[in-house]
């Protein structure tokens, strides 16, 4: 006997394998819960039970979610789209076997979800649905190896099954009954491929935050003494400016605000100083625009109602030589710049 199963072990030893894979799937299958025989779907008990096993199952992939697997993991998405299918033909009065067969793919990855095991990528042609739509099928196969697959997973699933859904439903009512979920897949199709496109996308960077620069520049620089027109403006204020917009134009990404303010000293009367500093606030800006500063330029004119911390000591009222040249530092145009600067600046 022993040399006979010697001579025989490979084929014997193939055969007991198979056997256990075929009980195990047999066990698997057995496990799943079975919904009432069609004939008994007539009476409150036999719907009531049925309704508990849907209600359990459903239970089975809450809890599955509560540890951990998200909602959009192709699995347990491929999971609740067959049992909503199968609830979906139940509540049809679908005498056929789609209810169950779909239930029972929806137990299967729920099982696999649970034991940790992988329960694979194949979506079956359950109760001899016809495989429609190849093309779809195509782009099914793609989005499991595209980079943006997670994005994904959860429409692609669910368009599987819902093909397999429109490809059982030929053989009760034909095209009509079918085009309706062939629509459905279709739709989760483009939303599954916009998804994995835009996750494929760089995340864009944040942009940086605005920042405030304040700084002045010297009237006395830029204008001849009492003035405030072009006319007048030196050719040193004119440098001034011109590197002022080239330094913008460099050191910005982006500016959204230039702020001038116009001051002017105390010599001389409010009525006489406050138009003054407008003018020369709009003086600043003029030249900056016309000479290429394609931004936002806001000028306002304060007189000399806000001087600078450094003339406090000069004193005196009349305009003596000494005195305008203490008080030089209130003769001012104030600059703020508000804006985005280019990486590294």
């Amino acid at each position: 006997m022993k040399s006979e199963i010697n001579a025989r072990g490979p084929s014997l030893v193939l055969s007991l394998s198979l056997l256990g894979i075929c009980g195990a799937i047999h066990a698997q299958e057995a496990s799943a819960p079975q919904l009432q025989p069609a004939p008994a779907r007539i009476s409150q008990a036999a719907i009531h039970a049925d309704h508990q096993t849907y209600q359990q199952t459903q239970e089975r992939i809450k809890a599955l979610n509560d540890k951990g697997i998200r909602v959009d993991n192709y699995y347990l998405s491929k999971a609740q789209c067959w049992l909503d299918t199968s609830f979906h033909e139940y509540t049809r009065n679908d005498r056929g076997g789609y209810p169950q067969a779909a239930l029972n793919e929806s137990v299967k990855l729920i099982s696999a979800l649970e034991a940790g095991t992988d329960p694979g990528w194949e979506t079956p042609l359950v109760n001899g649905a016809e495989k429609l739509r190849p093309d779809l099928w195509a782009k099914y196969d793609s989005l499991h190896q595209v980079k943006g697959w997670q994005c994904a997973a959860q429409a692609t699933a669910c368009a599987e099954v819902e093909l397999v859904h429109a490809g059982n439903e030929i053989h009760d009512g034909g095209w009509r009954h079918a085009n309706p979920y062939i629509q459905i897949a279709e739709d989760l199709t483009a939303k599954a491929e916009k998804r994995a496109t835009e996750c494929s996308q760089p995340e864009p960077q944040p942009e940086p935050a605005p920042t405030l620069e304040q700084f002045d520049l010297a009237a006395d620089a830029l204008f001849k003494f009492d003035r405030s027109d072009l006319a007048h403006m030196l050719p040193e204020g004119k440098a001034k400016l011109d590197e002022l917009i080239k330094r913008v134009n460099s050191v910005y990404a982006r500016v959204d605000r230039i702020r001038l303010v116009g001051h002017t000293d105390r010599l001389g009367s409010d009525a006489y100083n406050q138009p003054l500093s407008e003018r020369r606030a709009w003086t600043v800006k003029q030249y900056l625009q016309d000479h290429g500063l394609d931004a936002p330029i806001q000028t306002t004119g304060v007189g000399e109602s806000q001087p600078t911390g450094e003339t406090g000591q000069c004193k005196g009222e009349r305009a003596t030589p000494a005195l305008t040249q203490c008080l030089q530092p209130d003769r001012r145009v104030s600059v703020e710049i508000v804006g985005v600067k280019r990486t590294g600046q």
